[in-house]
């Protein structure tokens, strides 16, 4: 059996954005002394978010000396903290499932999932593998905290150990069923089956059973 886990979680790497969210800007020097450890150490650390898109920097002149760099957070380094949309969104639900219907409501997350499918479509390719790693890394990303295994019938087990719009599920459960929707065309399979749901049940986690389509014909 082949498990793979991915996990977001850095705490020095979570320590200096927060710095940064606090504080607006700081540079290397001031990092390293609120840290207690070297720059070299904090220079590493920028790098790799940088690379990540969540941190950029600009260049400050001096009255003397050479210029330095100033580090502050990106709009995507910003998202990284919780956010209240989920009351938010789900208030804006329920007006439109008022004013609109529920048929209204259905139809926007269709739109939701087609509108995802556009923006992941070129990611995932290759062999079913690759195509399950690409969607636990999109996924991640997206705050889903994805594990997933490859079990001894070949089939793959996909969880989700948190589920962001899991509020709106709730109420809403179309959510899951675009979700679900999205996986087969995203795995370009119908064998995706949902164990179970976070929005749904009294569980820690969503769980998908996606299975290759090249097995239902062998």
């Amino acid at each position: 059996m082949v498990i793979v886990v991915r996990s977001e979680t850095n705490s020095t790497r979570q320590v200096i954005l927060t710095l940064l969210k606090r504080n607006q800007e700081q540079t290397v020097s001031s990092l390293a002394t609120t840290l207690e450890v070297t720059e070299m150490a904090v220079r590493r650390h920028l790098r790799e978010l940088e690379r990540d898109e969540l941190i950029s920097s600009r260049l400050e002149k001096q009255a003397m000396g050479r210029p330095i760099h100033k580090y502050f957070l990106t709009e995507k380094g910003s998202e990284t903290f919780p956010r209240n949309y989920s009351d938010l969104s789900l208030g804006i639900l329920q007006d439109v499932e008022q004013l609109s219907g529920s048929e209204m409501v259905d139809q926007l997350f269709e739109q939701r999932r087609d509108r995802l499918y556009k923006k992941y479509e070129a990611e995932i390719k290759g062999s079913f593998l690759e195509r399950v790693e690409a969607l636990a890394r999109i996924q991640s990303q997206a705050g889903y905290m994805v594990e997933y295994k490859e079990l001894e019938d070949g089939t793959f087990e996909f969880i989700e150990y948190n589920c962001p719009i899991s509020q709106v599920a709730r109420e809403y459960p179309i959510a899951c069923t675009c979700e679900q929707q999205l996986f087969k065309r995203l795995l370009a399979t119908d064998h995706v089956e949902r164990k179970s749901c976070i929005a749904k049940e009294n569980t820690s986690c969503c769980v998908y059973k996606v299975k290759d389509p090249k097995q239902s014909q062998t």
